[in-house]
Order: structure tokens, then sequence, then C-alpha cells
């Protein structure tokens, strides 16, 4: 198993190195499902940088427990900041998610944006076999990702983004990894199904919602 990677040290310019290269879209793909997880009542998020978007989910929803895993404690420290609403309804975990155990946990919502990418096809299947029985019958998966899509776009404007984002993650937090995972088929395996799924930046972002009920079916979708 590779080192965790480091994300310490860009914990304060994280957001602007966002907004530099993407703009809004990313904020925009963590957000578009948000309606969905209105109901949820104890999540599991898992590296979500410097925690805006569980600031977010603890405010819109005033019921919801929040256990968030990361490995960089200043990324932590950011969210702690951050969440000032709700902030007695989370808890953090300094901790590689790879080997995390949620002892004894049970949750409805689960959400990764942005966080698969760092590790491998077989990692995103072990840590989905290893939440499976921490979660609850009716539970969803929130999922925001970088995608190559099977275009011409694909080929030649966001294949090379996602390379140079690699190769600059490598560099500035040591991400070993340097492909996407095929995070689909890995948890399609353990018995999730997509429900919906919204491509953005002409598919080169994607967000999705899966379900570990393989008969739930959402409203919007």
């Amino acid at each position: 198993m590779n080192p965790a990677p480091n994300f310490d040290h860009l914990a304060r310019v994280y957001r602007w190195m966002e907004v530099a290269s993407f703009g809004p879209a990313l904020w925009r793909c963590r957000c578009h499902f948000l309606g969905e997880v209105r109901e949820c009542r104890s999540a599991l998020v898992l590296g979500d940088g410097d925690g805006r978007f569980t600031a977010q989910l603890l405010e819109i929803n005033p019921k919801i427990e929040i256990d968030a895993v990361d490995a960089s404690p200043a990324m932590l420290r950011a969210l702690e900041a951050r969440a000032v609403v709700g902030r007695e309804r989370l808890r953090t975990h300094c901790a590689d998610v790879r080997v995390w155990e949620a002892a004894g946990h049970r949750y409805d919502l689960v959400v990764s944006h942005f966080f698969l990418d760092c590790l491998t096809t077989t990692e995103v299947a072990e840590l989905a076999r290893r939440l499976r029985p921490s979660l609850s019958p009716q539970a969803l998966w929130l999922i925001s990702e970088f995608a190559v899509p099977e275009s011409r776009f694909g080929r030649l404007v966001a294949k090379p983004i996602v390379s140079g984002l690699y190769a600059a993650f490598r560099l500035l937090a040591g991400v070993r990894v340097q492909q996407l995972p095929n995070y689909a088929e890995a948890i399609s395996k353990q018995g999730f199904r997509c429900e919906c799924k919204q491509a953005l930046l002409g598919g080169g972002l994607v967000t999705e919602v899966w379900s570990a009920a393989p008969d739930k079916l959402l409203q919007s979708c």
C-alpha cells in the first residue's frame, strides 16, 4: 500500500487553486444533488478537502450528524473552522480511509467528492466492501469525480487535463496514483447502483448518486 498523500501544506490555498483551474465547476458538481440528501441523518464524508461541502451539508440539514475522515490534519482543521453551524454534529477522524474502520456506526449517506481519484480501482473496491456493513439498507453514496469521456473532447482536452492534475498532485502532495480508477465497476460489484448522473464541462466532471438498495428510486432522477 502506498503512503497516503500529504495535503497539509495545500489546505490554505486549496480553494483558490480549485477556482483558478476550474472556476465554480467543482463546487457546482459537489452541490448538484444536495437536495437528494436533505433527509439523511448520519453521513460519512471521505476526504472533503478544506471542508466546504461538509460545512454546507451541516447548514442545510439541521438533523444530520457527520463523521469526516481525512489523512490531513490541516484539512480537518480547515473543516472545523468552517463548520460554524452544526459544529456539535461533526466528528473528525484523522486517518487513512483505506484502513479506517467505522466502528459500529450506521450511515445512510457516504460522500466522496474528488477523492476516489487518489485511490486505485482495487482500493476503491476494498473500501466499498468494508463500508457496506456500516450502511443502512437505503443508504446513498454521493460521488463527484473527474472523467475522460469517450469523445474527441475526452481525448484532446479531458485526458491531458487529468494527466496534468496527477502530475501536479504527485509533486505537491505525493499522490502515487497516476490514472483514474474504475470506481463504478468497483462499487457496482458490492451491490451499489447508480441512480442519477450529471456531467459538467463536456463530460470532464461527473457527479452521481449511488444507492445501496437495488430497487431504490430517487424522485428527481
